[in-house]
């Protein structure tokens, strides 16, 4: 060939592309388990319970107003009764609410899903109950009201394990279905006949909660406190208000809220017939299934940090980089030795490096993340040890291979465990080699290495060893 070097560049772009097909097809297989996974998440939610979000306790009558109004005029006036029927809430003064969460992990196949059970307490108070307002202008009207209820909303009411409900100290039954427009799900509790309109009210809601995913509230109280703690140590606090304190531990985490009904738009949207969301829904403006406004909540998510489709996913978007850089490695190695090695043999040693990543992905769904990716990174750079010792002329030349190999392991394993720091360290890491490059090759003389590589390959000193032995009569 008259441009040796040129042709073997070529080839060694091709093989990086094909190389990239692989990896994509390898990303393939992490986006397919991706999606099992969330199929496994929608099934153990379809039999358990979704992410729940709790609402309440709130005050609600069913009233009816009468009054006479006259038709007409002169001696053609006549009175007609006339009547509306509405419906009275009464949000709570002051709502505390007390939150202990266990986690419950549920399998599905090779799958975990993050279920947990709350255990609950509802304190809600009300200075006095008002009288239902008569309409403005009606002197003569009159009201009668159905008794009141204790309402409660959720998202998911099948997660509903238990709940005892007392008020002012007095047990009450429980019924199903919540009464609340739009918020049919939950449950309601009907208050003794007459309530004396002028004494505070106490209700104490105790409930066994069990769901998926996320658990949230309502801030629908004039004053909203709550103290949630867990044995889950990552969680993942969203919604519109975030904890006022909080404390993370590897034993799990402590958060308490505080909000005013003055920071919140909560009772305007459900007057308006907004709707309960999951904390991922209730970043958007509308409930992806029903279009509703979603109603503001805040808490918790229970997400997994050591996801690991995602840290493989994460792992063979540096593959290129990787691959790239073993090439780097060899090249100098063919420079600063004088060797030569086949585009074949580096179409190998790009096939090893392929094949970490199904590795990873292969054991990862039956190892912990941080023993897979050991194993198989100790795999492949056994193998490129070993290969590189023929290649490269040499044991001592392979073992230094090998230990590079283990180099670039190690720092694809420090990126993936920085994700806030990942770019910079890439970054650096990155520039390092460039200028490690850049530094070995300072003295090569180019042009006599492509003469020199249109001379007949020279054999590495094993390999000439070998070839005499096999020449001797």
């Amino acid at each position: 060939m008259r441009f040796p070097l040129a042709g073997k560049l070529i080839a060694l772009l091709l093989m990086i592309v094909a190389l990239l097909v692989a990896l994509s097809a390898v990303e393939g297989v992490v986006t397919d388990r991706l999606r099992h996974q969330t199929q496994a998440q929608l099934s153990v939610a379809g039999s358990l319970a979704g992410a729940q979000t709790l609402l309440g306790p709130a005050l609600q009558r069913t009233c009816q107003e009468t009054w006479v109004r006259q038709e007409g005029a002169g001696k053609d006036s006549k009175s007609v009764a006339d009547k509306r029927d509405f419906v009275q809430t009464l949000w709570p003064r002051k709502l505390a609410i007390t939150s202990k969460i266990s986690i419950e992990p549920r399998y599905r196949g090779l799958f975990k899903v993050n279920g947990y059970l709350d255990l609950s307490t509802l304190s809600a108070d009300w200075a006095a109950i008002p009288p239902p307002m008569v309409t403005a202008g009606l002197a003569q009207s009159s009201i009668r009201c159905d008794p009141a209820v204790v309402a409660v909303a959720l998202s998911d009411a099948r997660g509903l394990r238990s709940a005892d409900l007392l008020v002012n100290g007095e047990p009450l039954a429980v019924l199903p279905g919540s009464g609340i427009a739009n918020l049919a799900r939950g449950l309601h509790a009907v208050l003794p006949d007459p309530l004396d309109p002028g004494a505070p009210l106490h209700v104490e809601l105790t409930l066994a909660l069990a769901g998926t995913g996320s658990l949230a509230w309502t801030p629908v109280g004039n004053h909203t406190s709550i103290q949630a703690s867990s044995d889950w140590a990552h969680p993942s606090f969203a919604g519109q208000f975030l904890p006022v304190s909080r404390e993370v531990t590897p034993q799990g985490f402590t958060a308490s809220w505080q909000v005013s009904a003055l920071a919140t738009t909560a009772r305007q949207a459900l007057r308006d017939g907004g709707t309960l969301c999951a904390l991922s829904d209730a970043d958007e403006a509308f409930h992806p299934a029903q279009k509703l406004a979603c109603v503001d909540n805040l808490g918790v998510s229970f997400i997994d940090p050591v996801n690991r489709y995602v840290l493989s996913d994460r792992a063979i978007k540096y593959g290129l980089l990787f691959i790239v850089l073993t090439f780097v490695g060899v090249g100098l190695v063919e420079i600063t030795r004088r060797l030569r090695v086949h585009p074949v043999q580096y179409l190998l040693v790009g096939c090893a490096l392929t094949v970490f990543f199904l590795l990873l992905i292969a054991l990862g769904e039956h190892l912990s993340f941080a023993l897979a990716y050991v194993c198989a990174a100790s795999a492949c750079t056994a193998l490129l040890t070993f290969y590189a010792g023929h290649v490269l002329g040499g044991l001592r030349a392979g073992v230094a291979f090998g230990g590079a190999i283990t180099v670039l392991y190690a720092a694809l394993y420090a990126l993936l465990q920085l994700e806030q720091t990942a770019l910079v360290l890439g970054a650096i890491l990155l520039f390092v080699a460039i200028a490690a490059v850049m530094a070995a090759t300072r003295r090569v003389d180019w042009y006599a290495l492509a003469a020199e590589l249109r001379q007949p390959a020279t054999l590495a000193p094993e390999r000439q060893a070998s070839v005499a032995s096999h020449q001797t009569p």
